[in-house]
């Protein structure tokens, strides 16, 4: 563990870093499992994650040393359980705003939590809670940007960009860590003062698709649909020709062809 020189008051000031581990978030969850005391805002930061989760058990691919692969422990005791996707926001955000220090064009979340640059994929985001009762006791944020990679595998090649594609240059990892950092503990100070409404705010002028008219899968069938808005609990606003209806993470499947933009 070292002590860092982040302009933070305690996000990323214990960091730990790994030259390789199956999964950033198993390797901090198993020192939680342990009975020494872990500081909230430690960070583990991995030079190559081999066996990296993305949601539903999807695999994160990623090149040895070119990339952010973390994660970060923070203890949201205060947050409500019905507020716990305003956790996911705060990420999300921290993760979009960080890099959007290296670029002019900002960056986008799909929901609920990727990070997208136009119409690609640059990164996600694993989040873990730990529950005692209504409470969270503690909460495991796995985080995974492309940033120096250059070359994916052929099956998302179409889909996946990185810092280094975009910029045409590489770009110092742990300066990318540091304003993820800054931005990570803004916004949860945020979260912790119940500004709810900053939150959603901020969330929704990041969000991939807001108020454009695109084509979404769900069981099984195509519809056309146009993002409003996101519920209190996470689930996904859309107006389609049946009216308004929400959806549940995994639900729907965006598809990514616009209908027209706005």
């Amino acid at each position: 563990m070292q002590n860092n020189t982040f302009s933070t008051l305690f996000v990323g000031q214990n960091l730990i870093k790994l030259k390789e581990v199956d999964s950033t978030n198993n390797f901090l969850k198993d020192m939680l499992s342990k009975s020494e005391p872990v500081a909230e805002g430690t960070v583990i930061m991995a030079d190559n994650q081999f066996s990296g989760r993305g949601q539903q058990q999807g695999i994160w691919y990623t090149e040895p040393g070119k990339n952010i692969s973390m994660s970060l422990y923070l203890k949201p005791v205060f947050l409500p359980l019905s507020k716990q996707f305003y956790l996911n926001m705060a990420v999300s955000l921290a993760a979009g705003e960080g890099l959007g220090q290296f670029t002019k064009n900002g960056f986008k979340i799909k929901w609920p939590n990727d990070i997208y640059y136009l119409n690609k994929k640059i990164g996600g985001i694993l989040i873990e809670n730990t529950l005692t009762g209504a409470t969270i006791k503690s909460s495991v944020i796995g985080i995974g940007l492309n940033i120096n990679q250059v070359n994916f595998p052929e099956s998302i090649s179409n889909k996946a960009t990185s810092l280094a594609q975009i910029l045409q240059k590489e770009t110092d990892l742990i300066d990318i860590l540091e304003k993820i950092s800054i931005f990570m503990e803004k916004y949860y100070l945020i979260l912790k003062s119940g500004n709810y409404d900053i939150l959603q705010k901020d969330y929704l002028k990041r969000l991939y698709n807001l108020g454009v008219k695109a084509s979404y899968l769900y069981n099984g069938k195509v519809f056309e649909g146009t993002i409003t808005g996101i519920e209190d609990g996470g689930r996904l606003l859309v107006e389609t020709h049946n009216g308004q209806q929400a959806f549940n993470f995994k639900e729907i499947e965006f598809i990514h062809t616009k209908i027209n933009t706005q």
